[in-house]
């Protein structure tokens, strides 16, 4: 009997040693690929996913805690399985090294059920890029910090983007892709560096998230539906948006966003819908904005379809995207301009089907002066309590 217990003993041992191996195959840690603190990782990186990928099973990609130096990668599937690339760590743009120019800095392409967690930081290092705009065209062609391109059932939680050069985070093509616990972090001066810009692409969550940057916190382009932003803190930026809408030819529609239980501050806009004048045909329906606080904001409530920055469009011509079933409700705070909501719709297609319910937002400006409403081309359904009253004042257009 003894002799029985012992060999089972030991093949109770083999067996948990055999499970431990198969775990520590599945976990491709860069320093076992070469990398090393303060040094580039590039190449250990992608020899990591590499063989991550190919793995039979789910795998991780372990960045461990330090600081790491990183060129331009794009992590390209399809893989055999799911992978997760777990960082730890802060990872370096390197920017005395050549990049492509117009692209990402940190691409995930063509990959089902990617997961990115780990608590660690992309910082973009742009400080060292922004000066550049307005001087050369080398502003246009800033990079991304990260890139996620026809990604489904996607996971991204505890991760930090800082400093981007341009955009911090770019959505293309994905279906089923939450982020939740994302932090962004840019000064208010940083240009164009909208924290997480999203288009063509079915069922993104943005949840408990804080982002700070200089452009919108959050912004939709042609194509996003069923979008939900919930439990988000904005600010400084230009708030939460839907658009720039209709300057492109053959937009696909924008339907199904939610935006709940946010709060804004300090923000050149708050919630907003915005498309050209002028513009090719389009389409907005079903948009929920409410449970919102506002602090500080400069427009809190905005739809605006003469959208055009810097006279580049005929603001003569209306706008033909069309907007209906949009409600706002239960947005209360301060605005920091007399103006705390504006609904200026196409004179060529007014909205339809839009409500607002339960407006409380009082200015706070040095003027004696209350806030006010302003409406054109709308004639919204209207309930509970509303303050400033609704479309209490006309939109003036100037061409």
């Amino acid at each position: 009997m003894g002799k029985l217990n012992n060999m089972a003993a030991m093949f109770l041992m083999l067996f948990v040693s055999s499970i431990a191996k198969a775990q520590t195959e599945n976990v491709f840690d860069i320093t076992s690929y070469g990398g090393k603190h303060d040094k580039d990782i590039t190449l250990a990186l992608l020899d990591a996913f590499g063989d991550a990928c190919e793995s039979p099973t789910p795998s991780k990609v372990l960045i461990p805690k330090g600081t790491f130096l990183l060129g331009q990668v794009s992590f390209n599937g399809p893989c055999r399985k799911g992978v997760e690339f777990q960082v730890q760590g802060t990872l370096i743009a390197q920017t005395d090294k050549q990049m492509k120019e117009d692209s990402s800095w940190v691409a995930f392409q063509h990959i089902d059920h990617l997961r990115l967690s780990g608590g660690g930081t992309f910082d973009g290092q742009g400080p060292k890029a922004w000066g550049t705009c307005g001087k050369n065209s080398y502003c246009k062609n800033l990079h991304i910090n990260l890139m996620f391109n026809t990604i489904t059932n996607g996971v991204v939680q505890d991760i930090t983007s800082k400093d981007s050069k341009q955009f911090h985070v770019n959505v293309l093509g994905c279906k089923n892709l939450s982020l939740k616990r994302f932090t962004i972090s840019a000064p208010e001066d940083s240009i164009n560096t909208d924290g997480i810009h999203i288009g063509k692409s079915a069922a993104v969550n943005i949840t408990d998230s804080n982002i700070a940057t200089g452009d919108d916190c959050v912004s939709m382009g042609d194509g996003s539906q069923e979008i939900i932003v919930e439990r988000v803190t904005c600010g400084p930026g230009h708030g939460i948006s839907v658009g720039n809408l209709g300057n492109h030819e053959n937009e696909e529609p924008v339907f199904g966003v939610t935006v709940r239980n946010c709060t804004i501050s300090n923000t050149m806009n708050g919630v907003s819908i915005k498309t050209w004048p002028a513009s090719y045909e389009g389409s907005v329906h079903n948009m929920v904005f409410e449970d919102i606080i506002m602090n500080n904001v400069s427009n809190p409530v905005l739809i605006d379809q003469v959208y055009c920055p810097w006279n580049q469009c005929n603001a003569k011509l209306p706008s033909q995207v069309k907007i209906n079933d949009v409600s706002f409700k239960n947005i209360r705070g301060t605005s920091a301009t007399p103006v705390a909501v504006k609904l200026a719709c196409s004179s060529g297609f007014p909205c339809q089907g839009v409500e607002i319910a339960d407006i409380d937002l009082t200015y706070t400006g040095k003027e004696a002066a209350a806030a006010v409403s302003q409406c054109s081309n709308i004639d919204p359904k209207i309930s509970g309590k509303m303050n400033p009253p609704a479309c209490s004042s006309p939109v003036t257009i100037t061409p």
